[in-house]
């Protein structure tokens, strides 16, 4: 089956600007698991969770099926990164202690790939999909960034970004759910990574491809307006996680 391809032009700049994600969030979710035997990055991307992963689990499957991202990813002795959608995993029925998807699970076939999961995970196994919304800044940043986000680029979004501003509350999840706490990435950064980080957006390139203009052109400077002299700055996006038991 072909899959939603929104990331491959953008590969370098996301293995560089994507945000890492808490030791918190990836603590909890091994922490549900029965077994650290084998653990399964779905959209991988950039390596990101994998590499995370590894470091609670003996071994890693990474799968995507960009091989512009996977070429790039971020190597780790205890990760395999494979060419494979998240909806036909390259792994034995009843092998796995832990199906996740980071800010990826939206992209899916929600009946294929919870059908995967059934079929991969072994028994107690635990399936974990989280997302992070959009960041926030300072009151007068944010303004702005709100303004792009909806009014220049808000009609180049796909459909599926609603399950993000969501916060997955309405994603598809079919599992016997547990709680789960809430996480957040923080990052310092100057507004150079954070123009870097927006060019990483889906309706940026999008937007690109429609009007043969770059939207990030016309939007620096006004942030810079506001970006005053403070140099580095903290940039937050709330992190939403549902997980399930198999």
């Amino acid at each position: 089956m072909a899959f939603k391809d929104h990331f491959s032009r953008q590969a370098a700049d996301y293995r560089r600007y994507r945000p890492t994600y808490p030791a918190a969030l990836i603590d909890f979710v091994a922490g549900c698991c029965a077994g650290r035997t084998v653990a399964v990055d779905c959209a991988t991307g950039s390596g990101q969770a994998a590499v995370a992963l590894a470091g609670r689990f003996a071994a890693v499957i990474a799968v995507d099926g960009s091989s512009n991202q996977l070429v790039r990813a971020a190597p780790h002795a205890r990760v395999r990164y494979v060419a494979a959608l998240a909806e036909r995993l390259p792994v034995r029925a009843g092998s796995v202690d832990l199906v996740a998807a980071a800010q990826a699970a939206h992209w899916f076939d929600h009946d294929r790939f919870h059908a995967e999961c059934r079929r991969v995970l072994a028994p107690g196994g635990v399936v974990a999909a989280w997302c992070y919304e959009k960041f926030r800044i300072h009151p007068a940043i944010d303004a702005v960034v709100d303004d792009f986000y909806v009014n220049v680029i808000g009609a180049d979004w796909p459909p599926e970004r609603r399950y993000v501003a969501e916060g997955y509350r309405s994603l598809p999840f079919p599992w016997r759910e547990e709680p789960a706490p809430s996480f957040e990435i923080e990052i310092d950064w100057d507004l150079s990574q954070l123009m870097g980080y927006l060019a990483t957006w889906s309706a940026v390139q999008r937007f690109r491809d429609r009007t043969g203009q770059n939207p990030l052109a016309a939007l620096q400077p006004r942030l810079a307006k506001s970006w005053a002299q403070a140099g580095r700055r903290r940039v937050r996006w709330p992190v939403h996680l549902r997980l399930g038991r198999a």
